[in-house]
Order: structure tokens, then sequence, then C-alpha cells
């Protein structure tokens, strides 16, 4: 038997926003060598080279050889666990970004089911695309854009031998994910329909579209809604008026934003932030009578 070893890299600061490396190397894990129980908080693909070994998330528990491919998703518990008589040799690639889950979404690991066995993916297109992440590896920005552009074609392997079901439906979700993140960020600016549009990179019809199917309501809708939630916790938390809430959470005009509020949550702001005060004397009262 080879002797153990591990050569891992883990990236510094130069992390990119979509999508980035966050680690790669290899390992010749020792008998019964075992990692976890335990989460990462990043995306983790291992491809297993040579030998065996067990992997366990919940009550699945699964042993793996040559060939087969795990994932590791963020937040997720996991243990894995080499063999004692044939311990396993792998190498893996940790990543994370806006990308990420979506891209994920399009191969064949679901939550569910986070492995792929040999036989569906040729072995030298798993094996080259480690390779080309490792290679490339460095702690410059340069670096990590070229380990980007690695990671990319490597998991666009996994997305060309995935199943390809409902791909039209997977990229309208995506759609709406991407408009999701980029209100959260910029709900406290005047942004518009069109803004979000643009920055998903299509037209405002097939972005309504897309927020109908997925989630029930227009993007206009979904922006307003979550102005209003975002003032609910000013009003709540903090003592600013009115008027200055209302330009935080993104509206120029303050008659509009008192519609707008109470529209949604049948009282004006002043009424809200009333209501919930006395909410809260009342249960600080409760608490100190008790």
């Amino acid at each position: 038997m080879a002797d153990s070893y591990k050569h891992s890299y883990k990236v510094g600061e130069n992390l990119l926003t979509s999508l980035s490396v966050y680690n790669v190397g290899y390992q010749k894990c020792e008998p019964k060598y075992q990692w976890g129980p335990g989460i990462r908080d990043h995306y983790c693909i291992h491809y297993i080279l040579s030998g065996s070994g067990y992997y366990t998330v919940g009550s699945m528990s699964r042993r793996l050889s040559k060939g087969d491919t795990f994932i590791l998703y963020p937040g997720v518990e996991v243990q894995y666990c080499a063999d004692s008589e044939e311990p396993w040799e792998y190498g893996w690639a940790g990543f994370m970004g806006a990308d990420a889950a979506s891209i994920i979404r399009n191969t064949a690991f679901t939550k569910e089911t986070p492995y792929i066995l040999q036989g569906r993916i040729p072995e030298e297109k798993l094996r080259d695309g480690l390779e080309r992440i490792y290679q490339v590896k460095g702690n410059t920005y340069e670096a990590a854009v070229a380990m980007a552009g690695a990671l990319y074609s490597f998991l666009a392997v996994f997305m060309h031998y995935g199943e390809k079901k409902n791909q039209k439906k997977e990229i309208r979700s995506t759609y709406v994910e991407k408009a999701e993140k980029y209100i959260e960020t910029n709900y406290s600016y005047p942004v518009t329909v069109e803004d979000v549009a643009a920055y998903v990179g299509i037209s405002r019809s097939h972005l309504f579209r897309s927020f109908q199917t997925y989630l029930g309501k227009s993007p206009k809708e979904y922006l307003s809604e979550y102005r209003i939630k975002q003032a609910c916790h000013l009003l709540k938390e903090t003592d600013l008026s009115v008027s200055a809430i209302a330009y935080s959470v993104g509206f120029e005009n303050n008659l509009y934003f008192s519609k707008a509020f109470k529209k949604q949550k049948r009282v004006s702001p002043s009424e809200y932030r009333k209501d919930r005060k006395t909410q809260q004397s009342f249960q600080k009262d409760s608490l100190s009578n008790y």
C-alpha cells in the first residue's frame, strides 16, 4: 500500500462573487481516516481515484469506490471515512459563489442522492478537470480568475452528463434567484423592475413570466413587498422618521410609501409603529409581572 499523503491548497482573499474556488487538493487516506460528522460552509466535490470508503448524510450511508464522485452541500452535516483495508485516494475542489447553487441543481447531484456512481461520466474528464484547477492554483487575482475558469469547465462536465429534465424550468428558476439577490442588495436604492431585468440579462416580460411561474407574483410586487418588510423592521427597531425610513428602503416619494405600506399592512406606517411599541411594552410588563 502506498504511503498516505495530502496535498491541499486553500485560496486566500481573492474570491470572486459569481463562482470561485475555495480549496483544491488530493489525498491518499490512512485506513479508517475520517472527516466529520461536521458541516462545510461551501460546496465540495470529491472524485475517488482509488480505494473505497463510506459516505454518510443523515440516515443514508453509502459505500463508494474508485470512479465514484460525491458532493458536500454547505450547511449539511456529513461524515466520510476511508476503508480499513483499501482506504480511498481522492481529489477534491471546494467552491462557493452566487452561481454555485443553480449550477449544481443542473447536475445529477441532489441532496437526496449526493453522489454519482462510476460509468455515468467518463473518468478522464473528471481527472482532467480536477487537475486543471489544481495546476492553475495561486493566490493572485489572476490565479483566482484562472481557477474559476477551470472550475466552470469542470462543473460543465457534470451538467453535460446530468439529467436534462425540466431544463427550461431550471433556467427560469435561476433568473428568479438572480433577481432576488439583486433586490436584496439594492432595494434601498430607487431601482426599478427594468433595472432588475437588465441585471439578470432578460426582458421585463421574460422576468415577469419567471416570477409568476415560481413566486405567483410580479417582480414589482416582490420588490415592493421586500421594501415594506425592511421598512417594518426599521419601524420596530429604530426611531427614524417615517420619511427617513421611506428613503432608506428605496421610496423617493413619502406619500407613495405610505400608500404602498397601508395597502400591504392595512395600517399606516405610524400606526404600525405605535401598535408594535404597544405590544412590546405589554410583553415587557407581562414578563416583569411573571
